[in-house]
């Protein structure tokens, strides 16, 4: 019976760091019970700008698919991201840094930030990043990971930290454990999609030499091009631009200058951003901007003028439209990568969509029957991911007080998602904020970053006036001295590098 059969053949389309993830994540846990395959041409090559991750990577990486951490930042050139430095969003001038995990250490059920809130008001706490380990080390340079032997209750027990890395590296290094665990890589370009008759489920793929590669499960990692996704299945896309209305982006490589540090930075540009991030042998920059604002000429002279060190290459221009697609997942076709939806990098959420796409795959993976409440749920699920991750972008942009370009006075006075004006207004009043579920970004990152961009709540939980004042004045002030020590005592970013991750030359 075709319902309990399992699907034995898996063709990928498109390599990259999508294609090559999903195919070592493929060939790992369906073993030797399933042929994968992966089509990839040379001469196409891959967008590869993507070079900034988050703490999810490290489970993804060192957990799922059993790399070694030293080995895959040799190997990527890379170096820790602690959090993304944010300069000139909410007036020019202003700087704040969203660091990864917890703010300060919650006490029953209410969040650090309440309690910190409270004395902050009244002017007797400093700035909320001195209350978060990876801001306190960012800010100063530093690194370790966490302390597996400090006590369970200390900030400094679990340190989440993500990576910078180069993505083509990253593709290739994984297309190694790939082929080891199984997966056979098919050179050259598609000229043709075969689709069976009956339901419009694809059979087949031909190729420019006139091979066919047939399949069960087909996963398009075919980039912005969307191959099977759209190019044949036709399924439509949602278009984010009237809330994110950035559209273009320039990329350049720039000389490496020192210290690296162990953050990204993204400044807020006339029409846009600017990221910066730091690798061991090169500095990754770029310029993400509003083609209605700005022109390409603009844009890059902009981004040129305000690299750290010389410009190793031309910039390199990618068009993008933010959103989307309706379904990732249609008939036999499961979408990864740009060819399920392009949400900016201003938070490095793309790798991690790619990989949260495949561990929503494996788990509902499905059999030769295709049961259709496989695919609804995965759209579901994919579907509420992006919209929240969405919001959160809106908010950086939306949370401004600038209006010295006709880019930003768009920002400000533009409608915003009602679930975004909800949880704007919901903080504005006494500092809550509710977590939908599971939505990637956590309560201490919303905080981050509605506290950097100026909403400032009126009030805060009742609850926190239980506690008398000293004593609370007393447990801030320890947790802001417990991380200053603490960081103080780190190595530097560089030193723990040269000591323990050095990159070849």
């Amino acid at each position: 019976m075709t319902m309990n059969k399992r699907i034995s053949k898996i063709t990928i389309v498109g390599g990259g760091s999508a294609g090559w993830m999903a195919a070592t994540a493929l060939a790992t846990y369906l073993g030797k019970g399933a042929t994968i395959r992966l089509i990839e041409s040379e001469e196409i090559g891959i967008v590869g700008v993507g070079e900034a991750s988050v703490p999810h990577i490290r489970l993804f990486n060192g957990q799922w698919l059993g790399i070694d951490e030293a080995e895959f930042v040799k190997r990527t050139q890379g170096t820790v991201k602690l959090g993304i430095q944010f300069n000139d969003w909410g007036r020019i001038g202003d700087s704040y840094i969203h660091g990864f995990g917890a703010i300060g250490r919650s006490l029953g059920p209410l969040p650090f930030h309440q309690f910190w809130l409270k004395l902050f008001l009244s002017g007797r706490a400093s700035p909320i990043g001195d209350y978060s380990p990876q801001t306190v080390m960012a800010a100063r340079g530093k690194f370790a990971p966490g302390d597996q032997n400090a006590a369970a209750s200390s900030p400094l027990a679990d340190i989440a930290y993500a990576y910078h890395f180069d993505a083509t590296l990253y593709a290739r290094y994984l297309r190694e454990l790939a082929e080891g665990r199984g997966v056979q890589r098919i050179e050259g370009k598609i000229v043709g999609v075969n689709q069976r008759a009956s339901d419009g489920f694809i059979e087949s793929l031909t190729m420019e030499n006139g091979a066919v590669v047939d399949g069960e499960l087909f996963i398009d990692c075919s980039g912005f091009s969307a191959l099977l996704i759209e190019q044949t299945l036709k399924t439509g896309y949602a278009d984010w631009t009237h809330w994110l209305p950035c559209d273009r982006a320039l990329a350049v490589p720039s000389e490496s200058v020192d210290p690296i540090t162990p953050y990204t930075r993204a400044t807020a540009r006339a029409a846009g951003w600017q990221w910066r991030i730091p690798l061991q042998h090169r500095v990754g920059n770029g310029y993400v901007y509003s083609s209605q604002h700005l022109s390409d000429d603009e844009a890059a002279a902009t981004l040129l003028a305000n690299l750290d060190g010389k410009a190793l290459a031309e910039p390199r221009q990618l068009r993008f439209t933010t959103g989307m697609r309706k379904k990732f997942w249609n008939k036999n076709v499961v979408a990864l990568g740009l060819a399920s939806g392009f949400l900016e990098p201003l938070e490095s959420t793309s790798i991690y969509l790619a990989q949260s796409g495949i561990t929503r795959l494996l788990s509902l993976f499905p059999k030769c029957d295709f049961h259709p409440l496989l695919a609804e749920r995965y759209n579901r699920e994919s579907v509420t991911e992006y919209e929240r991750i969405r919001d959160f972008l809106i908010l950086h942009y939306h949370a401004t007080e600038r209006d010295d370009t006709p880019f930003w006075k768009h920002c400000r006075s533009m409608e915003i998602p009602d679930s975004l004006r909800e949880a704007i207004d919901l903080f504005r009043y006494d500092g809550r904020y509710f977590r939908n579920g599971e939505d990637f970004f956590a309560l201490p990152s919303w905080v981050q970053v509605m506290l950097g961009q100026r909403i400032l709540p009126q009030g805060y939980h009742p609850i926190v006036d239980d506690m008398p004042e000293d004593k609370l004045a007393d447990y801030v002030e320890s947790m802001r001295t417990t991380l200053l020590h603490a960081a103080d005592a780190m190595p530097t970013h560089q030193q723990w590098l040269d000591r323990y991750w050095k990159a070849p030359a």
